[in-house]
């Protein structure tokens, strides 16, 4: 029996994750068929990653400008080292335009991601982020454009090129046997990150 470490994940895990990423409402059952694994090695994959906390949820992805909110800004603060971290984390959890914020090194003490529907918006949401107690100051950058979305799949197959099925580090072999666009996906090739389509006959 062969035992791996606990933050690795192997090929068969990997094209797991991509299938549900493709397809979230994708069965347990179906997924075991379009994997060519068995019904439980794939609900056991699954259990394993949800308590490791390699797969955390199942939501859709939403676009907040598909909702209006266009503008996307990241905010620098500063704040009384006194009071801490935590009840400004708390503060800002309270305003919806705030979609991330972490601990940083350097100049500033906290990062926010927020979005805004204008720019005179985003106005309001900075207002309301300096006015949280413990806020001393707060630098603000508009992003113009997206150049890489937030993506996790490639991360997902560099993290799984290193391990084969077995755990040894040799290539792994995934047979996907639903048809994709007329093709049959074949074999998973992690150090490359891609699958090798083979037509149906």
């Amino acid at each position: 029996m062969t035992t791996r470490e606990p933050g690795s994940i192997d090929p068969l895990d990997a094209a797991l994750i991509e299938l549900l990423a493709a397809e979230p409402r994708v069965g347990v059952l179906e997924a075991s068929r379009r994997l060519g694994a068995a019904r439980g090695t794939v609900q056991a994959r699954l259990d394993r990653m949800r308590d490791r906390g390699v797969i955390t949820g199942y939501g859709p992805e939403v676009d907040p400008a598909a909702l209006g909110y266009e503008v996307t800004a990241f905010i620098t603060l500063e704040i009384r080292q006194a009071g801490g971290h935590d009840p400004v984390a708390e503060r800002l959890a309270a305003i919806p335009e705030v979609l991330e914020a972490h601990t940083i090194t350097g100049t500033g003490d906290m990062l926010c991601r927020v979005v805004a529907r204008t720019n005179a918006d985003l106005q309001r949401v900075l207002d309301a982020i300096v006015s949280a107690q413990g806020v001393v100051r707060a630098s603000t950058v508009i992003s113009l454009a997206t150049q890489v979305s937030y993506r996790i799949l490639p991360l997902v197959r560099a993290a799984s090129s290193s391990r084969g099925t077995d755990g040894s580090g040799r290539r792994g072999h995934i047979g996907l046997k639903a048809p994709y666009g007329g093709m049959n996906v074949t074999d998973l090739d992690p150090a490359r990150g891609d699958l090798t389509l083979i037509r149906s006959a």
